[in-house]
């Protein structure tokens, strides 16, 4: 495979710039979102974001529908929501005497699935078909979906009543998942001052789908040292435990009930790809690596009982892990 040169990769970050200039037009703060958005953009990966209500998490993805000039959808979830209203449904016409297929809101580039928590297992499954296989069942018939497509998830960790726990085979379907912050005093200024103005600020699209697909297949071709892969691989196999080779020590391991799975490390290496290519890099550092662990690996893992009894996260036991494990040193890239 042809390596990416590094003026393709300035002119990717200089576009990915102008994308990153537009959505601060609206949206204040939450540089790391946007940030981990844009990464997830150019690796076409699923993203999974929570936060408290008022944060600003639908309008984020929106405005990022917007600049990138795809076709976009938001579903709202709820509870008596069906597949059907996801996939789409055969209907019945009489004047032809058979049946016609009417797809549902899936068939586009980005979709927007506010609440993904508040939908029974039956929805949760079908949406799983679309993020892992790229294609809806109808009936008896399979379509393909858009490409790029990418699913955009919100949920709120405070509410719980009428919501369902998400399984953990969708949410291992996820490149990130990114939690979101409370703003500060001088961000929510801005805030206020920029939503209350006479004229509200316009968005314009920079990129196409043509062009998501094409930074996709630019950040295939950045570089990555074997040792780097193996450095991935050893911070997911630290996740589980009683594996062999596994470097984590007995005082984390009780901590863990279930790690992540390979995808993880797929997906460590994707995004890390991704994040390089954003920083206008044809190689990936083993820095990138180390700051995509948290957003990567956060929702593949459960804690065992002795964790959760200790008050531990996830990503508190991930920063213990990411402490046992020392950064590969690279001699040249």
């Amino acid at each position: 495979m042809t390596q990416l040169s590094e003026n393709q990769a300035q002119e990717a970050h200089q576009l990915l710039e102008r994308v990153h200039y537009e959505l601060k037009k609206v949206i204040v703060g939450q540089e790391h979102l946007l940030e981990r958005l844009l990464v997830a953009v150019i690796a076409q990966g699923h993203v999974l974001v929570e936060g408290a209500p008022g944060l600003a998490k639908t309008l984020t993805l929106r405005s990022l529908a917007k600049v990138v000039d795809v076709d976009f959808k938001r579903i709202q979830f709820t509870p008596d929501l069906l597949p059907s209203d996801l996939t789409g449904t055969r209907i019945y016409n009489p004047t032809q005497g058979g049946f016609s297929t009417e797809l549902g809101p899936l068939f586009t580039h980005f979709v927007l699935a506010d609440e993904i928590n508040r939908a029974p297992a039956k929805v949760q499954s079908a949406l799983l078909e679309a993020m892992e296989e790229r294609q809806v069942t109808v009936g008896r018939d399979t379509y393909p979906l858009k490409i790029p497509f990418m699913v955009m998830a919100t949920q709120n960790p405070i509410e719980h009543e009428g919501t369902y726990h998400l399984p953990e085979a969708q949410l291992d379907r996820f490149l990130f998942k990114l939690l979101v912050t409370y703003p500060d005093s001088r961000e929510e200024m801005a805030v206020v001052q920029r939503m209350t103005a006479e004229i509200p600020p316009e968005l314009s699209p920079i990129l196409n789908a043509e062009q998501v697909i094409h930074l996709g297949e630019l950040a295939s071709k950045v570089y990555v040292d074997p040792k780097i892969m193996n450095y991935a691989v050893d911070l997911v196999q630290a996740t589980r435990r009683d594996t062999e080779g596994s470097t984590v020590s007995s005082e984390i391991e009780k901590f863990i009930q279930y790690g992540a799975s390979p995808r993880g490390s797929l997906a460590l290496i994707k995004a890390a790809k991704a994040l390089a290519l954003r920083s206008g890099r044809n190689y990936v550092t083993p820095h990138d690596l180390t700051s995509l662990v948290n957003d990567c690996l956060r929702h593949r893992m459960i804690l065992s009982y002795e964790g959760l009894a200790a008050g531990l996260t996830t990503d508190e036991v991930l920063n213990q892990i990411k402490a046992t494990i020392t950064e590969p040193k690279l001699t040249s890239v």
